[in-house]
């Protein structure tokens, strides 16, 4: 159950406890001495001062009656009687007991334990309404013991009348027991509440679920129950007026920190675009572990409820739920109708904000812009910035400026079709410390190292993009998601890459056709470089048309129907999820294999004008024992790279098929790169 958490509140002044007799506390004090029970003594016994040295045993029946009855009445409203007196127990669980005096007649002693419990439970509840009344035990307590001091003023009014009666000379003890057995049960009921309670220290959500739970437990006595779910109205009402401030506005009005919804002020809307983890939009405010019963089904609709009109709150955008649609929220009655209330509150906030991020802030627009830049689905700006960015992101990673690659970023857009984008501004470049290989965490066994060596990363392995995303977006578009883009973007780049240096590689061998080659080792590597250039373009292909293009176009349809920003960053994660998967950057297995092959076409592409340079040099050779020893080098340099790229491309079939069984899609790319590898 729920416990106060430290917060700030007045505090109980101290003449609540110096002074008993102000708050009604001293009916709960045992009788110090005799000088005390003496000022607390009947009229019926002023007429000798040395009375109450006597044993009651020593009057006749009929007088003891009357003693007894004087007695209990004074016990009915905690106080002692000169025979009835109070004890105290201390130990795990205080608790509170009448005794009567031994001499008193037998048949009087067995009448006045039947009342005991009585008297019991109302010192029990009267202590729990003077101490829940203190600041500190919150709004639900306050509201519940005001509920029982009201209750109480019925039960003293209801002692005063038998008093009355005594008084006339019309009330025998058997009638003093006849009047109080209907209100036993009650009393009884309400006061295994409040001891739990007070040994619990329940507060809040604590109290309306025990009072819940007794009421159900009373389901055979319909007195005590309506009693009990009276009691539960009440002390909810305290309760409902914070819910309905954070379902109507928003707000979280909860100055005692009883509210079932957790508000971490810590986390600011700005750090959407600094959290990798998007802890704003789930830790923001979030749900305790203790919720009222009656609001269990359907706490998850509340806490998004109130998060969707703070969302629009923040925005500047100051919507609250129609004067028409709303109501006072009350637990019993008109069957649930809070549910009702609370169900039409959500689905106004839900509509309002998703109409707000999809047609003011054009989430749409937005999202297809990210794809034509990190998606590289508008790949124009992309050519030209490698191009003039070549030497740039050639350079080792500690010795890039970013600043630099920035204004070539800036000039590849202007001078593109991307310039009539006006959403190009928000596009910014960075560059990680790491390879992509390591970004993911798959850099940790000792054969991964063989792939890259960290000294030697360039700026084309580490180079991304990165993109400016504004308040409300940026819960949808949040760095998380963004880190996600930054990804696919780095393999995708650095595909983009490999397949241009093999490009140039082709053109260098293109370039020389028209020269006898024969006899040298130009046809064989022209033939490696077209294989080469196949596997990149169908993994570019792959990439491309068959993981983002479809997945995207699913995404953007279920957007349109979307009503609610949950599902609207459902879709989206999904979407980034499904893309990381499908480029295989979720694999570790084929992602290594594919970065190795890779690996070997840079080399091969690095190498190749040597090599061509080399198999012409030799024909023109008028040494055959150099020329001789030349060939072999440059035939053999080109057999180990054939031979290197050709068994990782066979080594990657039996993979795939392996993780086909768990990614079916791995089968179409399979089908791919084998039908690269047999030609």
């Amino acid at each position: 159950m729920e416990s106060m958490s430290p917060i700030s509140c007045p505090t109980t002044p101290r003449w609540n406890q110096d002074r008993p007799f102000l708050t009604g506390r001293f009916h709960q004090e045992t009788r110090a001495s005799s000088k005390f029970a003496d000022s607390k003594r009947s009229p019926l016994d002023s007429s000798s001062s040395s009375g109450v040295d006597q044993a009651i045993g020593c009057y006749d029946t009929p007088v003891q009656e009357l003693i007894v009855i004087d007695d209990l009445l004074s016990a009915l409203v905690g106080i002692e009687g000169r025979y009835i007196s109070i004890k105290r127990y201390h130990g795990k669980e205080d608790s509170i007991a009448f005794q009567v005096d031994p001499s008193m007649d037998l048949a009087l002693q067995e009448l006045a334990k039947r009342i005991f419990p009585l008297c019991e439970y109302y010192l029990l509840i009267d202590q729990f309404v003077e101490s829940s009344s203190q600041f500190k035990n919150g709004l639900v307590n306050h509201a519940f013991a005001a509920a029982l001091r009201a209750l109480l003023l019925d039960y003293q009014a209801m002692v005063a009348q038998l008093e009355h009666q005594f008084r006339l000379g019309r009330l025998s003890i058997q009638g003093l027991w006849f009047y109080c057995q209907p209100m036993m049960g009650s009393m009884r009921a309400l006061a295994a509440v409040v001891q739990q309670a007070s040994t619990k220290h329940f507060v809040g959500s604590g109290v309306l679920n025990l009072l819940q739970s007794q009421a159900k437990a009373m389901a055979g006595d319909n007195s005590v129950r309506s009693l009990l779910e009276k009691m539960t109205e009440c002390a909810s009402n305290a309760y409902l007026s914070i819910l309905e401030r954070w379902v109507y506005e928003g707000i979280i009005d909860d100055p005692y920190g009883e509210f079932f919804i957790a508000e971490n002020r810590s986390l600011k809307k700005e750090s959407l675009s600094q959290d990798s983890t998007g802890k704003y939009w789930s830790q923001r405010y979030s749900l305790k572990d203790t919720i009222p019963g009656f609001l269990a089904n359907i706490a998850a609709t509340i806490l998004t409820t109130g998060k969707y009109l703070n969302v629009m709150r923040e925005c500047g955008h100051n919507v609250q739920v129609p004067i028409s649609e709303r109501s006072k929220l009350t637990i019993f009655g008109s069957n649930h109708h809070y549910l009702e209330c609370i169900k039409a509150a959500h689905e106004f906030a839900s509509v309002e904000l998703v109409s707000l991020i999809k047609d003011k802030y054009d989430l749409i627009g937005r999202l297809r812009s990210i794809k034509h830049y990190l998606l590289l689905d508008q790949g124009d700006f992309l050519v030209h910035f490698m191009d003039i960015a070549r030497e740039e992101l050639n350079k080792k990673v500690h010795e890039i400026s970013v600043e630099k690659l920035q204004s070539l970023l800036d000039l590849a857009l202007r001078t593109t079709a991307a310039a009539a984008d006006p959403r190009h501004e928000d596009l910014t470049c960075c560059v990680d410390r790491a390879s992509l290989l390591t970004t993911l965490g798959m850099h940790k066994d000792p054969d991964s190292s063989s792939i890259e060596d960290p000294v030697s990363i360039t700026g084309l392995e580490t180079f991304s993009l990165s993109y400016k995303v504004q308040w409300p977006l940026s819960i949808v578009i949040s760095k998380k998601a963004l880190s996600k883009y930054q990804l696919i973007f780095r393999f995708l780049f650095h595909c983009k890459h490999v397949e241009r240096q093999l490009c140039g590689a082709w053109q260098i061998h293109q370039g020389i056709r028209s020269m006898n080659s024969k006899g040298t080792a130009i046809p064989r590597s022209s033939l490696l470089c077209r294989s080469m250039l196949k596997f990149i373009s169908s993994l570019l292909h792959y990439l491309t048309f068959e993981v983002l293009e479809p997945n995207w176009h699913v995404m953007h349809d279920r957007l349109q129907s979307t009503r609610s920003v949950d599902e609207v960053i459902q879709h989206h994660d999904f979407f980034l999820d499904k893309c990381l998967r499908g480029c295989l950057l979720l694999l570790p297995d084929v992602l290594k294999k594919m970065e190795k092959l890779k690996s070997v076409c840079l080399q091969y592409a690095a190498a190749t004008q040597w090599l061509i340079s080399s198999s012409i040099d030799i024909n023109s050779q008028s040494h055959p024992q150099q020329t001789m020893i030349r060939d072999t080098t440059v035939t053999e340099s080109i057999f180990n790279f054939e031979r290197e790229f050709n068994s990782e491309l066979q080594s990657l079939g039996p993979v795939l098929s392996k993780g086909s069984q768990a990614e079916p899609y791995l089968t179409h790319l399979s089908q791919w790169i084998l039908g690269v590898s047999k030609e």
